[in-house]
């Protein structure tokens, strides 16, 4: 951006078309010079890529876009960023003496963190805060940017008995402009930008959700505060339909169904880990079977490699330097002595349990000499691995320290690598809307700032990809949503993720390939070219589900429980009415079973609606009832899960029925 204070500055519309303007003119100028419709709906302006305020003048030449509710990821930022300001405001009028110190928007919403002066907040506060709320944006304040010197703030917040804020300030560089953000008399610290006025929120498009503890700049040793959360949006409607997502997530919940399906437990003796319970390894079973079916299909060779290798494996693969102090390390050998309360040597060899198997299938890919001609080669292993994530990180099943990974490595010649990434999307395609989801985003992760390797060679790995997501014949839909993430590649190679989104809309990176040359080269990975020469291979790590515990994480949440019949851990129960059913229901069960059915039997002198009740809430996809007529006659009643009807047919026609929708998909 130019600046000629003497001149017009000319201002570049989205169009093409130049306005020229005098110093000191605004954005909110040339919007309501082009019409009062624009000048009424625009909220901020971004300037040369920038948001700013609608308020603050042009500094010289600039490309401007002028912001309005429809541009939804900026307004959706800017106005959280609006109710945070809105909600200090409402605590300091409504609790006098509180002190404020950081506020952002988040995700989904915005928080602030306060000093109370008597005592900390509750949930109970909520209704009058969100009140108040209501008030401030009734009155319609306008936002105003002010530059202040250091020392004026560090007065400022002094004379207001802000100690935390005066604190921050003070800490601020000399030298860097700083601004406050004043909505009427209340103002904070803010880089900005904001919407004109408090107005422009609805008030019927917030909501406060909780109370917790925070202490001061995160650390543990400084203050106890309390951070106020909510959730902002443009309209109610958007509000309505994130609190139906919210209550739908806690239903499905997977801690919650792994409980009610008796699949799976979490405890302290094992932090990190899962308990699979029978039912819950049988899920897991039946989605490894299908996995490793689908692999033979595409000519994949499994392996299987060590949990436990020499620390300087890692350090020559670049691992160690990265992933350190997420690895589990142990010594290679513990010495003899003594003394109990001996340490061990510092200079001890080292090992780690592997947190993920690349530079190992490095290591069986150099075992005897590959030709150009052995090419590709598709190596997959369900390899356990572990990484020590904090406690405070871990969650149910998603996070966990031990997992594992439908992890492959495929080696490929160049003039190979689009083809077999080509392969590899429409391999995972077909095994997502295998597992019931057909929606999906594929998004293209880029250099990172620190990383290995040339700009060249990033040039060449990030344009492949790009290539092989063009080429594949994945359908139209999900390449026009294809986006590039600038920055966000892995330290060794740029990466295509692919994003789910499930049942409720919320959106999960899932599966995930890396275009490497970086490894192979670290790890002296080489192959006999037709010219008789050394090359090295280009290294494509890839995963499908990822892992194995988030991914049925994220099944069980997608589908409340209610898996696909060929998943479901118990496909069926044969529940009798009265003991006369008892041996006709063995006989039903062992039917079932012998066609390869996954079945229980149910006869407990109990009432069959009870019975219904409790096969219902452990999501049992089948309840074949069982009464001395069904004996007679050779039938069952057939109640499907979550239908209040029954069908009453043959146990032969059951059998036939109940087969062919538990036949996995790549077997039908």
């Amino acid at each position: 951006m130019s600046a000629h204070p003497a001149e017009l500055f000319r201002i570049t519309l989205p169009d093409g078309s130049v306005r020229e303007v005098a110093p000191g003119t605004t954005p909110a100028d040339v919007a309501a010079a082009i019409g009062p419709g624009l000048a009424k709906a625009a909220i901020a302006a971004r300037i040369d890529g920038e948001v700013r305020d609608l308020s603050r003048p042009f500094a010289g030449d600039t490309q401007l876009a002028l912001i309005t509710m429809k541009d939804e990821a900026e307004a959706l930022e800017l106005a959280r960023h609006d109710f945070a300001h809105v909600m200090a405001e409402a605590v300091q009028h409504l609790f006098p003496g509180t002190q404020i110190t950081f506020g952002p928007a988040t995700e989904d919403g915005f928080y602030y963190d306060f000093a109370p002066k008597d005592r900390p907040f509750t949930d109970d506060d909520l209704p009058a805060i969100e009140a108040e709320m209501r008030a401030i944006i009734a009155r319609n304040e306008p936002f105003v940017r002010e530059v202040w010197s250091r020392q004026d703030l560090i007065d400022r917040w002094t004379a207001q008995g802000e100690t935390f804020k005066a604190e921050w300030a003070a800490e601020l560089p000399q030298g860097e402009e700083l601004t406050i953000y004043r909505q009427g008399e209340w103002l904070d610290m803010c880089r900005g930008p904001h919407m004109p006025s408090t107005g422009r929120l609805d008030p019927a498009a917030f909501k406060l959700t909780r109370v917790s503890g925070a202490y001061w700049r995160g650390d543990q040793k400084n203050a106890m505060l309390s951070r106020v959360y909510g959730t902002g949006w443009l309209n109610k409607k958007q509000l309505d339909q994130h609190l139906f997502r919210l209550e739908e997530a806690a239903k499905r919940d997977h801690r919650k169904i792994g409980q009610e399906m008796d699949l799976f437990h979490l405890q302290s003796e094992a932090q990190g880990s899962v308990f699979w319970h029978p039912k819950g390894y049988l899920l897991w079973r039946s989605l490894e079977a299908y996995m490793r079916r689908r692999l033979d299909a595409a000519d994949y060779a499994e392996v299987k490699t060590p949990q436990l290798m020499d620390a300087r494996q890692w350090e020559q693969s670049g691992h160690w330097g990265k992933y350190r102090e997420n690895m589990f390390v142990v010594p290679d050998e513990i010495p003899n002595t003594e003394d109990e309360g001996a340490v061990l040597s510092g200079e001890a060899d080292l090992m780690a349990l592997k947190p993920m198997n690349c530079p190992a299938h490095v290591l069986i890919f150099k075992q005897g000499i590959k030709s150009y001609r052995d090419l590709p080669i598709r190596m997959a292993e369900f390899g356990c691995c572990h990484r020590n994530e904090p406690h405070g990180a871990l969650h149910g099943i998603m996070r966990v320290r031990q997992f594992t990974q439908d992890d492959a490595h495929i080696f490929v010649r160049e003039d190979q690598l689009v083809d077999e990434v080509r392969k590899f999307c429409e391999l995972l395609h077909s095994v997502y809307a295998d597992l019931g989801f057909t929606d999906y985003a594929v998004k293209l992760a880029l250099r990172p700032e620190k990383r290995f390797g040339s700009d060249d060679m990033w040039d060449v790995a990030e344009q492949e990809l790009r290539d092989a997501v063009q080429a594949s014949n994945l359908p139209d839909e999900i390449k026009a949503k294809f986006e590039e993430l600038p920055g966000e590649g892995a330290f060794y190679a740029p990466k295509l993720e692919f994003h789910l989104t499930d049942a409720i809309g919320r959106t999960w990176q899932v599966g995930t390939i890396q275009s490497d040359r970086v490894l192979p080269d670290r790890l002296d990975a080489s192959y006999v070219g037709e010219d008789g020469n050394r090359h090295r291979p280009v290294m494509l790590h890839r995963a499908i589900l990822g892992t194995f515990e988030r991914f049925i994480g994220i099944l069980i949440e997608h589908h409340a429980g209610r898996f696909p019949l060929w998943l479901a851990p118990v496909q069926a129960v044969v529940a009798t009415i009265v003991s006369d059913a008892d041996d006709y229901a063995e006989e039903v069960a062992a039917r079932l079973r012998a066609a390869g059915l996954r079945v229980e039997t149910d006869r407990r002198n109990e009432k069959i609606n009870y019975k219904v009740r409790e096969h219902s809430l452990a999501k049992v996809p089948n309840l074949l009832v069982v009464g001395k007529r069904e004996a007679e006659e050779g039938k069952v009643a057939i109640r499907r899960l979550g239908s209040q009807q029954q069908q009453i047919v043959t146990l032969d026609e059951a059998i036939a029925a109940l087969k062919g929708e538990a036949t996995p998909p790549d077997l039908r």
